[in-house]
């Protein structure tokens, strides 16, 4: 029941991987948790109708509340920032690429535009701070962005990347799960910063790198 369709590598690169509450697994093996995979669902007087993979009828799950945890549309809500066809088009990008973000943030055609939050990694909250203060070095003056065209060559290589090894149907997230540190260098490299953050050879070789890593350019 709740062996994935794709590969551990997969998970890490689509940002697939959860942490669950304690307990957890002991709740499903003593039944109090009762998991089933159901590809289509329906509402009856007495609870939720699923379709169960592999059984022919449907299951009854008797409930008195259904929560519908079904996830967000990132793709249309940034759309629906525009009112012109023409910048959702930009914006969206081709529905077999990844979503044309410049390090993940700006679009090359919209550059006074920064998305945030919208490429994920195993720390949402982390990510979207180093990118406040890339943003707003860029702001600054601190740095230029490179041409258009230089950006979309990056795009085009974040996007083999992701097809190469993100799940399928999730690869436009541009999950950075399995590429958080060497992206925070990128941002740090663009903003004149010192990449590597820890104070000695053997601390930047051993220590897990957090988010005061980057509190401050030095």
């Amino acid at each position: 029941m709740m062996v994935p369709d794709h590969s551990f590598l997969q998970d890490i690169n689509s940002c697939l991987i959860s942490i669950v509450p304690k307990g957890f697994y002991d709740n499903v093996e003593k039944g109090s948790i009762i998991l089933k995979r159901s590809q289509k669902f329906s509402f009856c007087k007495e609870g939720v109708l699923l379709l169960v993979d592999g059984e022919e009828d449907r299951v009854l799950v008797k409930t008195d509340l259904a929560i519908l945890a079904t996830g967000f549309k990132g793709v249309q809500k940034l759309k629906g920032i525009f009112a012109s066809p023409r910048f959702q088009e930009y914006i969206a990008g081709s529905s077999d690429r990844i979503v044309p973000l410049y390090r993940q943030c700006i679009h090359p055609r919209i550059p006074r535009l920064a998305v945030i939050g919208f490429s994920e990694s195993l720390s949402n909250l982390y990510t979207a701070e180093i990118k406040c203060r890339w943003f707003l070095e860029l702001v600054e003056g601190t740095f230029k962005l490179p041409s258009i065209q230089q950006m979309e060559k990056e795009i085009s290589t974040w996007d083999k990347f992701h097809k190469q090894y993100a799940a399928k149907q999730h690869y436009r997230r541009s999950c950075l799960g399995a590429l958080h540190i060497w992206y925070n260098d990128q941002l740090c490299k663009d903003m004149g910063w010192n990449p590597k953050r820890k104070k000695g050879f053997l601390a930047e070789l051993i220590s897990p790198y957090g988010p005061m890593d980057y509190a401050s350019k030095w």
